[in-house]
């Protein structure tokens, strides 16, 4: 069974229960409305009954009959007197007498109240209030229900034809609702079903609306957007690590070739060739693990938390301190906080530094400061021609100067993206006096004030 099916047989009962419900209330209403005068003209009788004395007579064949006013006997309606003994008197052109229960002969005893009852006598329904009268009499006044059910069987037949065109009518409506409340379902599922068929990531469900439903196909979307992110993420990790592994690999196998051949290699060419083989290594590790940290970074999806930036750079100029002696660090930090991945922006700080660190002369100085969520370094290098400052955060991009260096040309595409991560961005620049200036703009935060101690 579909779910829209279950959707129109849900609603279509759940009319049906009404209209069933509603129906039963209505029926109950009119019967009691349509009741109530034949019970009041019953009460009426009762209290002109006890008003006024009863007697009785008898005929010329020695048959007792109740002396009654002729109102009270008039066609249609029906009274007698009952006796504690069980004796029956009735008006004698009445032909037709009352069933006499035990709770007739109660009452006449004294031992019961006043009631009411229905009662079928010769195929006529008959409603039927029994009262005392005196000691040891009770009196039973009738009138027949005719005329009430066959009403009440008529609305009894409109009630059912309307309560079966309403639940047909439920059905009807209730397809065409689920019909027309499901098609973002079945856009959802349709679009499912085109990705699975096709591995095209980049379908997406129109969405309209702010339902349950319309936030669904959103959700959806959301998902779609981030698999094809993740998609291309991952084709683009293989093609910058096939594109940049090609020549290191090619050059790695032809000194491994050399060094394997049975040519005889003087000492010194040897050594050079092994010195050439540790170097591309080294090189390669580097170029995966940068690789492989781009390709982690795109895909960081953990909750941003509170980062006290300076202390962060802190700790990235303590590792590269240690890594780059050569080079003299100074810094200038002042407590500022930044909402973000402390570990990532951790990277990108330590990436700036090393790249100012390679660039700087033996004894060089590199500067650090940071300020109101901005992380700026300096060197005193030979500093970055015009032409080449808008694509320094490229992948792979190198500058003519930097293609005889080590590196990957990675390092920046790295802090590019972790700004852009943290919403923020990054830029460099010429420094004055010489040398280049990058700067790592993360947030638009405010420094974190200092409590002052306490007096």
């Amino acid at each position: 069974m579909t779910f829209r099916t279950r959707i129109v047989l849900a609603s279509a009962s759940a009319v049906a229960l009404a209209v069933v419900l509603a129906s039963g209330l209505v029926y109950v209403v009119a019967r009691g409305e349509l009741r109530a005068p034949i019970d009041d003209a019953l009460e009426r009788r009762a209290a002109d009954i006890t008003r006024h004395p009863l007697g009785t007579f008898e005929s010329e064949d020695g048959q007792s009959y109740l002396a009654i006013r002729p109102e009270f006997g008039e066609a249609g309606g029906y009274v007698q007197v009952v006796k504690e003994d069980g004796t029956v008197l009735g008006p004698p052109l009445q032909n037709v007498e009352l069933p006499v229960d035990e709770g007739v002969l109660a009452l006449a005893r004294g031992e019961n109240e006043e009631f009411w009852s229905d009662t079928d006598v010769s195929g006529t329904h008959l409603r039927v209030l029994t009262f005392p009268y005196g000691a040891g009499v009770a009196v039973q006044v009738a009138r027949p229900l005719t005329e009430v059910d066959q009403s009440l069987e008529r609305i009894g037949i409109f009630l059912l034809l309307i309560a079966g065109s309403g639940v047909a009518i439920a059905a009807v409506l209730g397809l065409v609702v689920a019909r027309a409340a499901l098609a973002p379902v079945r856009r959802l599922t349709e679009t499912a079903e085109t990705v699975s068929e096709t591995g095209d990531l980049s379908q997406r469900i129109e969405v309209a609306g702010r339902d349950e439903l319309s936030r669904l196909a959103a959700s959806f979307n959301t998902m779609l957007a981030a698999l094809e992110e993740s998609t291309r993420a991952q084709r683009q990790l293989v093609a910058d690590a096939s594109h940049e592994l090609r020549t290191p690999l090619t050059s790695l196998r032809t000194n491994i070739e050399v060094l394997a051949s049975d040519r005889a290699l003087p000492a010194e060419e040897r050594g050079r060739l092994l010195t050439d083989v540790v170097e591309q290594l080294g090189e390669m590790t580097t170029l995966i693990a940068e690789l492989i940290e781009l390709a982690r970074a795109e895909q960081q999806g953990a909750e941003p938390e509170d980062v006290r930036l300076d202390l962060v750079a802190a700790e990235a100029l303590q590792r590269v301190r240690r890594n780059q002696p050569g080079v003299d660090f100074t810094a200038d930090l002042e407590e500022s906080l930044v909402q973000g991945n402390p570990s990532t922006i951790e990277r990108a700080i330590g990436n700036l530094l090393d790249n100012a660190a390679k660039w700087s002369p033996a004894g060089g100085e590199v500067h650090l400061e940071v300020r109101a969520g901005r992380v700026t370094v300096r060197d005193h290098g030979p500093g970055i021609p015009d032409e080449d400052l808008p694509y320094v955060f490229d992948r792979f991009y190198r500058a003519k100067a930097a293609r005889g260096m080590p590196g990957s040309g990675l390092g920046l595409a790295i802090v590019r993206q972790v700004a852009e991560a943290h919403g923020g961005d990054v830029f460099a620049e010429q420094a004055d006096g010489g040398g280049t200036q990058i700067t790592l703009r993360l947030s638009d935060g405010t420094p974190v004030p200092v409590a002052a101690p306490a007096s």
